[in-house]
């Protein structure tokens, strides 16, 4: 589960260099890969708190 924080990171990271460099495109996509993959750490984290 740590895994998908860690990408998330990555992503956003990759995001923000993008961003900087002027690739707007690959700097959106990076950020909306990062968003879910934060959204998809939080449902596991509360479906395992549940269970």
């Amino acid at each position: 589960m740590a895994d998908l924080i860690y990408l998330a990171i990555i992503f956003l990271v990759l995001a923000l260099v993008s961003y900087l460099a002027g690739a707007r495109g690959i700097a959106g996509l990076s950020m909306e890969i990062a968003k879910w993959l934060v959204i998809l750490f939080v449902v596991i984290a509360i479906i395992t708190f549940i269970l």
